[in-house]
């Protein structure tokens, strides 16, 4: 009876010690994982990442970047977390002004397009690097919340210049997610209004969209801990990232644009953030046929027609 209960010790040993060294196993994969898909959405320099496989603006060669490129000229300004903050300024005679914020794994001059639209309409154009993106400083992206206080501090060293300055603050997909968290903090007075086109709500709910079409299985552990890791590495949360919570702030009047057919931010944010503003004057503009960040190539004269009579009411 001693020799079988000594066997029986042992085979409990055993398996007790086979269970651990399975859930360290699934454990580390676990870790792995995250790591990976942290590096994957906001690491730059990963070998691997989600910018490879998005399509952006690829025709550097279009008219309007020839214009933007001859006519740009560098700036930068120090960022409030010491970072180094590069942009491309094309500057006119006058006191308008507009802010055009690019999106995720972009660059200033993707923007192009609607500098060339707005530098037409008789405003001097600011064209910012977020943090990590072609010339800024950053390891890794803000997507939008690090930016919205960059933004506050471009904003400010336009109306240092120009006393009299009227801003628009403008931003795309991750710009515009960026912009609309700008509206939550204290902008300075010449900024007039605000417009975002395909924002995203909340970095939270964004990730979780993505990471249902990446990881079926697991998602929501996974962006757990990829929430945690972003915290450690990158100093933010994706839950504190939320567009919607900080347009609960807003005083400034908002136009807020989306595409019909966006999946890659669904058109269905639009409503989020439009109803968690909380500007007393406020619009909203749906683009029938428009995918992701193509509400202006889809239908530039509803497009560019709205965007002109909102900006008429606000800035002289």
């Amino acid at each position: 009876m001693q020799k079988k209960s000594k066997q029986g010790t042992h085979g409990i040993k055993t398996a007790a010690a086979l269970f651990a060294a399975l859930s360290a196993l699934i454990g580390a994969a676990f870790l792995w994982t995250g790591n990976f898909l942290f590096n994957f959405a906001l690491n730059p320099k990963a070998g691997f990442t989600m910018k490879r496989f998005l399509n952006g603006d690829t025709d550097r060669e279009s008219a309007e970047r020839v214009w933007y490129r001859k006519h740009r000229k560098s700036v930068f300004i120090k960022g409030e977390d010491g970072l180094r903050l590069y942009g491309w300024n094309l500057r006119q005679a006058g006191h308008r002004y507009a802010i055009l914020c690019h999106g995720y794994g972009g660059e200033p001059e993707e923007m192009a397009p609607y500098a060339n639209k707005f530098y037409h309409m008789g405003y001097s154009v600011l064209t910012p690097a977020a943090q990590a993106h072609e010339r800024s400083d950053g390891k890794y992206y803000g997507m939008g919340w690090k930016e919205r206080r960059h933004v506050v501090r471009w904003a400010e060293s336009i109306a240092a210049a120009d006393a009299d300055a009227e801003i628009v603050l403008f931003g795309l997909s991750m710009g515009a997610a960026t912009v609309m968290m700008a509206a939550g903090e204290t902008l300075p007075d010449n900024v007039k209004c605000i417009i975002e086109d395909c924002g995203y709500s909340s970095v939270l709910e964004e990730f979780a969209v993505r990471l249902s079409y990446m990881v079926p299985v697991l998602n929501t552990p996974l962006l757990f801990l990829t929430d945690k890791l972003c915290r450690i590495r990158a100093g933010y949360g994706f839950s504190e990232a939320s567009a919607a919570e900080q347009l609960k702030k807003a005083k400034l009047p908002m136009l807020f644009i989306h595409g019909e057919q966006d999946t890659f931010v669904p058109y269905a944010m639009l409503d989020l953030v439009y109803d968690a503003c909380a500007s007393k004057e406020k619009e909203k503009l749906s683009i029938p046929d428009a995918e992701h960040a193509r509400a202006a190539m889809t239908n530039p004269k509803l497009y560019w027609g709205s965007i002109e009579n909102f900006l008429e009411r606000y800035v002289r």
